[in-house]
């Protein structure tokens, strides 16, 4: 079937995950990736478990700040600036045997 060439304009989050899928996916392009995305979904075909999130190749180190010693205070600061409620990382349950 011939294929044609449109414009897309998708949130940067969702251009993230979706170059993550073609990855991934090892797909040629994010074309191929998005085009079979919605031929499965049309199909009722469910998509694979495939890790939902990765930042790889997303981390850039400031050039000021090589050693990383603010950067636990910038992240924690984008989270606080987040829409959501604040989500407190789990902590280790202490177990009956230790």
């Amino acid at each position: 079937m011939p294929k044609q060439a449109i414009s897309v304009t998708l949130r940067d989050d969702n251009l993230l995950w979706l170059r993550g899928r073609s990855r991934a996916a090892r797909h040629r392009s994010v074309s191929e990736t998005l085009d079979r995305l919605i031929a499965d979904a049309r199909a009722g075909i469910r998509a694979p478990d495939a890790p939902r999130r990765s930042v790889k190749g997303t981390i850039r180190i400031v050039s000021g700040d090589p050693s990383l010693a603010r950067a636990d205070a910038l992240v924690r600061a984008l989270f606080r600036t987040g829409r959501g409620p604040r989500i407190e990382p789990a902590r280790k349950r202490k177990t009956a045997r230790g």
